[in-house]
């Protein structure tokens, strides 16, 4: 069964910074970066448990993948998977925020396997 992924509206404002502050330096490396990123949360709709348990916060629903130096938090729910976060990787998860309660997702990216 494949999850219904939806972006938190955190999640969302991490990607548009990380666009903004790769390309700066390389406009293609940051179009590889944030590609790497979309195709590991497409892989998650299908394989939803294959990312880790976030050390941080050791919940079996909020995982993590890495995709180059950064760590794609998601929350498996009933419904589907939101992704929480993307955060570098040598950052600190900041546990006040999003990660814990994610609230509503983004409309603006949905991605369906497929």
């Amino acid at each position: 069964m494949a999850y219904r992924v939806a972006w938190s509206p955190r999640a969302v404002e991490d990607l548009e910074a990380i666009a903004e502050y790769v390309s700066a330096d390389s406009a293609a490396y940051a179009s590889a970066v944030l590609r790497t990123i979309l195709n590991t949360a497409r892989n998650l709709s299908n394989f939803p448990h294959s990312g880790r348990v976030v050390p941080e916060i050791d919940d079996e629903s909020i995982r993590e993948w890495f995709a180059y130096s950064y760590r794609v938090i998601y929350r498996i729910e009933e419904e589907g998977i939101t992704i929480a976060a993307v955060v570098h990787g040598r950052r600190l998860l900041d546990l006040c925020c999003d990660v814990l309660a994610i609230g509503a997702p983004s409309n603006d990216l949905q991605l369906t396997a497929g």
